[in-house]
């Protein structure tokens, strides 16, 4: 590639996402992209890991209305004043202007809480664990980048509904179990989930838990959130059952929204590297390429031979391909090196003949030989091999970006090597914003909140680093994406 990541990971990231063609940009509308069969594939299995652990979980899978009337994006007060700035509107069907305007989806909890409130009447109805898979439209303002931040991107929500408090909070806590068990421990995506500040929440959340993540530039991206909606929603769509006494009881809600389009980004800018992407053995739409090596005289022993060794792999299920094209083993190196494909097998005359298979992974670039009986038994081994490296180089990367500041002179310096700098700062709730406003003034960071179940307390003698007065909580800050 003629960009190095750690040179220049903004023209990096466009460059890998041409040459290794995962998406393509001519359709001219801003914040759409065409998303292009190598990422959609890889996408599939995303959503398809996903997917099998909410419903692990209880989560059933549903699909709600792409258009929701404004009436229902109205009701919740706060939600409304959140999304109206970024929705896209409906107006007209044909020549004939709508009776009523209606929104793409910026996010769901309108047009599904208005039907949960006729599925729910008394606690056998509960609890409601609801997921979908959908894109969602908002007009973002800032400037757009595929996978990174679009106008329309791709995701999983899923709504919850519970009788009681103390289980819609234990529901958060699994929505974080959820995104480590997949988004770190499946696609090797380290995170670290900030309680946001209250100027910084869900609009019409009573709190939000982020999960952020950091690209090789070292500015925040923002993966998956749940929320804690409390009561809010329900009062406002009247979702209520009858208790065990026969009173009326408002529900408690939660929701959790992992973009599968956005993870993605992070996959890709994560894990690849100077050759192109490297992708995880679950996660690649080819997991294992072959490459011929021949000359005139050998080739049809070779040809055999791979034949041989694709149908040996198919039938354990492997994605796999051969590569028979007229170009040169080293040309088809590149290739396949920039796809991101996790294993490659090199056939010649010599493994055509021996019995030893040469193998060689993309994530270290090792080689090694194997016997072509235990083949599947070691690309098996592999796959495991893999994942744990890709998760331990990220998780190296992702500790490495954590730094402390006393003062906003500190912060500045500190910002410089990109990650999180932990600040002693005076609240999250609503009467910190003035602090976090100077703060990003000064030095173009956010106020990201404060790790989830922290026990970090400043000491006595430490101030807020911008009002000075005494400082209750440890924030972390950082620029973001």
């Amino acid at each position: 590639m003629k960009n190095k990541k750690n040179d220049n990971f903004s023209e990096w990231f466009t460059e890998i996402t041409q040459e290794a063609e995962l998406c393509d940009l001519r359709g001219n509308i801003k914040g759409f992209i065409v998303n292009m069969p190598w990422a959609v594939i890889t996408m599939k299995k995303m959503y398809a890991l996903y997917e099998a652990e909410l419903e692990r979980k209880g989560h059933k899978p549903a699909l709600f209305p792409s258009l929701i009337p404004e009436s229902f994006l109205a009701v919740e007060e706060e939600h409304v004043k959140g999304f109206v700035p970024e929705v896209f509107w409906v107006t007209h069907a044909g020549d004939k202007k709508l009776e009523e305007k209606m929104a793409m989806r910026p996010t769901s909890e309108t047009i599904m809480y208005k039907l949960y409130s006729l599925w729910v009447q008394g606690l056998k109805d509960l609890p409601i664990k609801i997921y979908q898979s959908c894109p969602m439209w908002r007009c973002e303002t800032k400037a757009t980048r595929p996978f990174i931040r679009g106008r329309e991107v791709w995701w999983i929500e899923a709504h919850d509904v519970f009788a009681t408090k103390e289980q819609a909070e234990q529901q958060v806590r699994e929505d974080m179990e959820t995104t480590e068990t997949i988004m770190h421990q499946q696609f090797g995506i380290p995170f670290v989930f900030f309680q946001r500040p209250q100027w910084d929440k869900f609009p019409g959340a009573e709190d939000t838990y982020a999960a952020d993540c950091l690209m090789p530039d070292g500015k925040i991206i923002q993966q998956p959130s749940t929320h804690m909606l409390g009561q809010r929603f329900s009062k406002a769509f009247d979702i209520k059952y009858l208790d065990a006494e026969g009173k009326q009881q408002y529900a408690w809600q939660t929701c959790y929204g992992p973009a599968i389009w956005r993870i993605y980004a992070s996959i890709v800018s994560q894990h690849g590297d100077d050759k192109g992407l490297i992708l995880p053995f679950a996660l690649a739409p080819v997991q294992i390429i072959i490459v011929p090596i021949y000359k005139k005289e050998n080739e049809m022993i070779v040809r055999d031979k791979c034949y041989k060794i694709k149908q040996i792999l198919s039938q354990s299920n492997f994605k796999i391909e051969s590569d028979f094209s007229e170009e040169t083993p080293g040309a088809k190196f590149y290739k396949w090196e920039m796809k991101g494909v996790p294993i490659r097998i090199e056939i010649g005359e010599k493994e055509a003949t021996s019995g030893k298979l040469t193998l060689v992974r993309r994530d270290s670039g090792t080689k090694e030989q194997v016997d072509e009986g235990k083949l599947i038994e070691r690309i098996q081994e592999l796959e495991e091999i893999i994942r744990k490296n890709l998760v331990s180089k990220a998780d190296e990367y992702f500790r490495s970006k954590f730094f402390k500041a006393s003062t906003k002179d500190e912060l500045k310096e500190q910002l410089k090597k990109g990650g999180f700098v932990r600040i002693p700062f005076c609240t999250i709730e609503m009467e910190g914003k003035e602090c976090a406003d100077y703060v990003k003034a000064e030095t173009i960071a956010d106020i990201r909140g404060v790790p989830f179940d922290s026990k970090e307390k400043p000491s006595p003698n430490e101030v807020c680093i911008h009002c000075g007065k005494p400082a209750n909580v440890y924030v972390y800050a950082g620029k973001q994406y």
